[in-house]
């Protein structure tokens, strides 16, 4: 009887068991929680950025062409754009003493005159000797020698003339004035010095408006921004090359891309892009650095994810992406620049689509997730 009971309650309790692990068969496991922002499109200009300089389109230095002392000095110094460093083409801005060299200038006419006297006494004699060679009356030998004589005289005025007009260019160099609007800086030499074409320079003007902006750009980079310049048809959208100074303020002008090196720089796999942008202020400076911006005109509806999606591996940036079926997809993806708590999507992700914000710990790929979808945050709605 014990032997008999004893067996009833084993066989109960591998029942009761078998049950109890049917139930935990049965249950399924609990499904991760996650939170989850359907991927939109928006305007945006795609952009990148590149350390740069602005650059003087013109810059002179201006320097003595003949000696002497410095008899006037007509610009002023220590002050600001027109109110006295603006300086226009044309205007005088040294003045070397002229005495020596307007006294050249009256040697080198009276030289030139005396030439041409002896070229009319000249003409006068060979012209009597030729007739009288007509007429049996002199030998051909004389009329050769005042022939020559009479060459010889013009030869003269030829070289007096020359040696005048020189007089007058070196007269004018005494004259130095400025070949290009712009700003001046401060004088090297000041009134009475004596200055010549060995004294270097003598004070620098830079033009002022419009300035370029120059940067370098790596040859990746180029074939990126053509990429995305690049439109149906062949053409390729227009962009524009915005500063922002080195306070981080944006400068208001705008700049059009207008020239690139032609060869590229081995040693660093670049070449020199440039830009002409506006400066009626003056707030641009030549040398300063700056960066320049390379911007699209025209807005592209593209996709954009939150910065929270956006995850980063060896093979580079992914975000985790729920589908139809509620499983988990790893996709990779290639991002253009932040707009806001937004980065830009450049390929690898379609609007509608669903990306991970919150629990991507929690979860791993081809798994199947519970997930509530998230409102666009108020900042970045357009």
């Amino acid at each position: 009887m014990r032997t008999q009971l004893l067996a009833g309650v084993c066989s109960l309790l591998l029942l009761l068991a078998g049950c109890e692990d049917h139930k935990q068969a049965a249950a399924p496991p609990a499904k991760p929680t996650v939170s989850v922002q359907v991927v939109a499109l928006k305007g945006v200009n795609q952009s990148f950025e590149f350390v740069g300089h602005i650059m003087a389109i013109n810059k002179v230095d201006i320097r003595a062409r003949v000696e002497g002392f410095l008899d006037k000095v007509l610009f002023r110094e220590g002050q600001y754009l027109k109110e006295g460093q603006y300086v226009k083409a044309g205007d005088l801005l040294y003045q070397i003493e002229k005495i020596q060299y307007q006294a050249q200038v009256d040697q080198a006419k009276a030289n030139l005159a005396s030439a041409e006297a002896k070229v009319t006494n000249a003409q006068f004699q060979y012209d009597r000797k030729l007739q009288l060679s007509k007429e049996s009356w002199a030998p051909q030998s004389d009329v050769d020698q005042y022939k020559a004589n009479l060459d010889s005289g013009k030869a003269q005025v030829l070289q007096a003339r020359a040696a005048l007009t020189q007089a007058e260019v070196n007269l004018g160099y005494t004259d130095i004035r400025s070949p290009i609007d712009g700003l001046i800086g401060r004088t090297v030499y000041t009134l009475g010095n004596l200055v010549n074409p060995a004294s270097g320079v003598l004070v620098t003007i830079v033009s002022q408006d419009p300035m370029y902006v120059l940067f370098p750009i790596s040859v990746r980079d180029l074939e990126t921004i053509r990429e995305v310049r690049r439109q149906a048809g062949g053409t390729l959208a227009k962009i524009e090359i915005r500063v922002r100074l080195s306070n981080g303020r944006e400068y208001l002008q705008r700049g059009v891309w207008n020239l690139n090196d032609p060869q590229v720089d081995q040693r660093t796999d670049t070449l020199m892009m440039r830009a002409i942008i506006p400066n009626p202020d003056g707030q641009l400076i030549d040398g300063q650095f700056v960066t320049a911006v390379v911007v699209e005109r025209k807005e592209k509806q593209r996709p954009v994810i939150p910065q929270a999606a956006l995850q980063i591996d060896q093979s580079g940036y992914y975000a985790l992406v729920v589908d139809d079926q509620h499983k988990v997809e790893e996709r990779h993806i290639q991002i253009g620049p932040n707009r806001d708590t937004d980065v830009v999507v450049s390929s690898g992700l379609h609007e509608g689509e669903k990306v991970i914000v919150d629990g991507v710990q929690k979860v791993r790929p081809g798994q199947v997730v519970q997930d509530t979808i998230l409102a666009a945050a108020a900042g970045n709605k357009r």
